[in-house]
């Protein structure tokens, strides 16, 4: 069926100033079928289903809408941890600033060098989960990362290293447009955790392909930067062994617009996906979270729990969605989306949905709004806790079950201490 004129108009005029990097031949193919792809779905338009809650105008546009520079008065997240980092300047690689890349039980490359070499385990993965995703849902922002990526490492997990990556982005240009993509190869019984701090770009594009293995484990946790007048879409898309584990947590704090995607494939027995995310928005802020969950597998568990804590106007969207496969007994699918409204001019929009097509399950879903419990404000308010302290105290409550899925202790402190440097500086 050809596409609406509007559709096919945005299309084009967002395309005609990219320009196809040079790679070997699977290189070449993947970007040229992911670009046949997006030529055949279109950019999103606002009538579209899994757009209706976010305009994605800005992120259709040829250039990127200049977005002013933050200057940090706290230290970058995760910098206090041991742990071996990459650093990215609107979207550019910067080896001169990044730690020495090796590290045992990890390869780790750049997406450039890795798709100049004829022979390469990135030749089974880039693009092909980013293909996968984009059935029963369109994904066309992830089709344009796949077909035109500049930058971006590839990441080959053999062992248990003994400490995370992180992936750290500047942002330094007011127009500068990223578009970056990631691959991550979990091999059988190997565990690693993958750290993301930073706004990274004016407007930024990131695609994240993970395959774990049987039997290994990915942890992911980021925090997307401070510059509040960043634009942002993200992707990852997902592949779980027998017996693996995927878990997944963001903070989001500030952001005019961020849109943030997960495909998750669970196909392998007794596998685990958990992905959370906590959100925290005060004026023109747009945070859209968008999750969709397949179970393919027999006795798999998956959880989603995310929390937006919303003031002076803020909107935060939720689309979660738990398929269950003929043949996915024994599932366990666990979804929760709520938020928190401190005044009236905030906004939670919320779609949860199952699809179940095997009959021995256990699925929930839920999905509240409410503000301030007046109850729970007068205890503590009674007690001697001054009323915005109290307040702030209420909203970390709230927020504490999504991150607990953080395994790490110390990385959740550093999380809880940002949250509440958040609510400090916005408690007028």
């Amino acid at each position: 069926m050809a596409l609406p004129q509007a559709k096919l108009d945005a299309t084009e005029a967002r395309l005609a100033p990219l320009s196809m990097p040079d790679g070997s031949v699977w290189a070449t193919k993947a970007r040229e079928d992911a670009l046949a792809r997006l030529n055949t779905m279109g950019l999103p338009g606002p009538r579209d289903e899994y757009w209706r809650f976010t305009r994605p105008d800005t992120l259709n546009a040829p250039d990127a809408p200049e977005a002013a520079l933050f200057a940090e008065d706290e230290n970058p997240a995760f910098s206090d941890l041991d742990r071996l980092c990459l650093v990215f300047r609107d979207g550019v690689f910067d080896s001169d600033a990044s730690d020495d890349l090796s590290l045992e039980g990890v390869e780790i490359m750049r997406l450039a060098d890795a798709t100049q070499q004829d022979i390469h385990w990135a030749k089974d993965l880039y693009g092909v989960l980013e293909a996968r995703g984009q059935t029963p849902v369109a994904r066309p922002f992830a089709a344009l990362n796949t077909a035109f990526a500049t930058d971006g490492v590839v990441v080959r997990v053999t062992g248990k290293p003994s400490k995370p990556l992180h992936f750290r982005y500047l942002h330094e240009q007011t127009d500068s447009d990223a578009i970056l993509h990631f691959l991550v190869k979990v091999e059988e019984g190997a565990e690693v955790t993958l750290l993301e701090a930073g706004p990274a770009a004016a407007r930024f594009n990131k695609c994240f392909e993970v395959d774990v293995a049987d039997k290994a484990a990915f942890h992911h946790i980021r925090s997307q930067g401070r510059d509040h007048e960043r634009r942002a879409v993200t992707h990852i898309f997902a592949r779980l062994g027998e017996e693996s584990v995927f878990k997944s947590f963001t903070l989001t704090a500030n952001g005019r617009l961020t849109r943030n995607e997960a495909f998750i494939e669970l196909t392998g027995d007794n596998a685990q996906a958990h992905i959370a995310g906590a959100a925290m928005g005060d004026g023109d802020f747009h945070h859209d979270d968008t999750v969709f969950i397949t179970h393919d597998a027999v006795n798999c568990e998956s959880r989603q729990v995310f929390k937006k804590v919303l003031k002076n106007g803020a909107v935060g969207a939720f689309q979660g969605k738990i398929l269950v496969k003929p043949g996915a007994q024994k599932t366990d699918g666990y979804q929760i989306s709520q938020s928190l409204l401190l005044d009236e001019d905030a906004q939670f929009l919320a779609k949860p949905e199952l699809e179940i097509y095997a009959d021995d399950v256990a699925c929930s879903h839920g999905s509240t709004s409410g503000a301030i419990d007046e109850e729970a404000l007068f205890y503590l308010r009674s007690r001697g806790v001054p009323e915005k302290e109290a307040q702030d105290l209420l909203v970390l409550a709230f927020l504490a079950e999504a991150i607990d899925e953080i395994e790490n202790e110390e990385i959740a402190d550093d999380i809880r201490s940002r949250l509440e440097g958040w609510l400090l500086r916005h408690r007028s």
